[in-house]
């Protein structure tokens, strides 16, 4: 009820606005898409649903680990990208934000980026390499730190319109957590106005 009382209130103070969606190879997402070793991850995990009623965020780390030790390949590259002309090659993990924080690990947000939001373009952020060292600083500086920055193994793109990941081979990809299969050519745009979003301000 409070829920409702609260989106009443913000439709009769026209507290309602327009927001930027992505779009992967036609179809949207919202928050995020994610390519290479996110979305072998959420393909173990999905492949669990049962037990991810259950357990939850354990099986995601546990499917993390099953990842990075044994299923997902850090040797070689897994996709090329263009951003906006710009071309970069030897990826081996991508993720493309509309939204900040990426996801949570608990009640801890992981900031990849706040240069993401509802109200601009895109942000890809790429790891051109995966080692332990780089994830763990990944992982300090997304929860300590509010965000990443540019690096040796990790490029960032700001005010992106326009992605583009090919590869020979296939490589898996999912959208808002949703595994959606593998592919060698994933387009990505920004779409700008996309969704009308009711927003509540005032207090209850």
């Amino acid at each position: 009820m409070v829920a409702l009382t609260q989106l009443e209130g913000a439709i009769e103070r026209n507290e309602i606005e327009r927001v930027s969606l992505g779009k992967a190879n036609g179809r949207y997402f919202c928050f995020h898409a994610g390519i290479g070793y996110d979305a072998a991850v959420v393909e173990q995990v999905e492949r669990r649903s049962s037990f991810k009623r259950l357990i939850g965020q354990p099986l995601f780390a546990y499917a993390a680990l099953q990842q990075w030790f044994v299923g997902y390949s850090r040797k070689f590259p897994h996709f090329t990208m263009d951003v906006d002309g710009r071309k970069i090659p030897n990826g081996f993990f991508s993720v493309v934000l509309n939204t900040n924080p990426y996801t949570y690990v608990g009640k801890y947000p992981i900031h990849l980026s706040n240069a993401a939001s509802l109200e601009k373009k895109l942000v890809a952020v790429t790891f051109r390499k995966m080692t332990t060292p780089l994830i763990l600083r990944t992982l300090y500086s997304a929860l300590r730190r509010g965000g990443l920055r540019p690096s040796g193994g990790i490029d960032i793109a700001t005010d992106v319109d326009r992605v583009k990941f090919t590869f020979p081979a296939p490589f898996p990809y999912q959208l808002d957590g949703d595994y959606l299969g593998e592919t060698t050519t994933l387009e990505i745009e920004h779409c700008e106005d996309a969704l009308l979003l009711v927003r509540p301000r005032g207090e209850f």
